[in-house]
């Protein structure tokens, strides 16, 4: 592959062939640098606990645009139920087709395509820096944040950077994020008394009191939303006992519970607020209490202003489309980075995403590619 012609569309379809299913690499890191290098990116793994990263810089001089993407996949789920190869790559109906095509292996892919042509044709008083990583889809306790800390202790510093997540709903470029609701996780279990139905005297029933605390949770009403966030909500996403016999009550039932929630709470706060009304349905029914944090992150926004508007300043001078600025949607790896310098998101369409027959436009592709370029062009100028 020329480095003077590098193609987002081709590389995409390099990287959906890597089979890099978290924790897996799949070839995709290696794919890339070896693409980075040939272009005089001085690359770095940073692999930590099984988890493979990227780091790659062109230049050493301020200012510093950084890129922060993520090569591993959500599982492919029923193969029978794709009408593709899954990690094909393959291009028909003018769509790029395969796991990880929209989410968000094009979006790296336009990335690394926009920096090395750029700086092959306009090198830039300043640098570059890509970091890549394999743990987005998980835990991401060793991907970016690993990356980040390994960065700190570098001395590498990004003045401001662009997380390439699929970001708009239906039409290409007409959404940019600059921030993200905060989410957490908490795994609610109560204990009773198993017994029979009949005899209600010699049981305690602990799936009467998680019906009744996940319509007590869900029901109430966090916030109205604020400036920059939309309403905070509560979801109770399972109940469970494991229990198939419909005249035994069981010892024990689990609830799984996730909030997005808006800069008005924090995880602490909201984790107070669950362990109190839990203790409160928990001794109404006489069961036993116990909580578990499955997962937790805060909520962040970066101010509108100088980065934000060049960027949607950029997607405009592209596409001839204002990009609302937005926080909605789950989690990403911008959390990680926010407190390391402005950070924003800009990618594709992303209404395939996780699904089945995966796949992306293939003229979006370029289109970011070329958004990406102009980024770089007003920054440097």
């Amino acid at each position: 592959m020329s480095n003077k012609l590098v193609d987002p569309v081709k590389l995409t379809q390099k990287l959906v062939q890597c089979q890099s299913v978290t924790p897996e690499e799949g070839g995709a890191l290696q794919i890339l640098a070896e693409v980075l290098t040939e272009a005089k990116f001085k690359c770095q793994r940073i692999d930590r606990n099984g988890i493979p990263n990227l780091f790659a810089r062109w230049g050493q001089k301020a200012p510093v645009f950084g890129f922060n993407g993520h090569t591993d996949t959500v599982p492919v789920g029923d193969v029978e139920a794709w009408t593709v190869d899954p990690f094909g790559g393959e291009i028909k109906q003018n769509k790029l087709w395969g796991r990880g095509a929209a989410d968000m292996k094009s979006g790296v892919a336009a990335f690394v395509a926009a920096a090395i042509n750029y700086v092959q044709e306009t090198p830039p008083k300043g640098s570059l820096i890509i970091t890549i990583t394999g743990d987005e889809e998980a835990k991401a306790v060793d991907g970016t944040k690993a990356i980040f800390e390994w960065m700190e202790a570098h001395n590498q510093k990004m003045d401001v950077c662009i997380v390439g997540e699929p970001t708009c709903p239906e039409i290409m470029g007409e959404a940019v994020k600059i921030g993200r609701r905060g989410s957490l996780s908490v795994k609610i279990t109560l204990q009773g008394i198993q017994g029979h139905s009949a005899y209600p005297e010699r049981y305690i029933n602990p799936v009467e009191a998680m019906a009744h605390l996940g319509h007590r949770l869900t029901s109430y009403v966090l916030d109205e939303g604020t400036e920059d966030f939309q309403p905070s909500n509560v979801a109770l996403t399972s109940i469970d006992t494991g229990n198939q016999t419909s005249n035994m009550v069981p010892s024990n039932c689990t609830g799984l519970l996730n909030i997005r929630f808006c800069d008005k709470h924090t995880a602490k706060s909201l984790l107070k607020w669950i362990e109190t009304e839990t203790d409160e349905v928990a001794s109404d029914h006489k069961c036993k209490p116990k909580l578990e944090v499955l997962s937790s992150a805060e909520s962040f926004v970066t101010p509108k202003g100088d980065f934000t508007d060049l960027v949607a300043g950029s997607v405009c001078k592209t596409l001839g489309i204002q990009p609302e600025l937005t926080t909605s949607g789950g989690t990403s790896d911008a959390r990680f980075i926010t407190n390391h310098c402005p950070v924003v998101e800009v990618g594709l369409v992303g209404k395939t995403i996780h699904q089945v027959d995966e796949c992306v436009e293939v003229q979006h592709i370029k289109d970011l590619k070329s958004i990406y370029v102009q980024c770089f062009k007003d920054f440097f100028r």
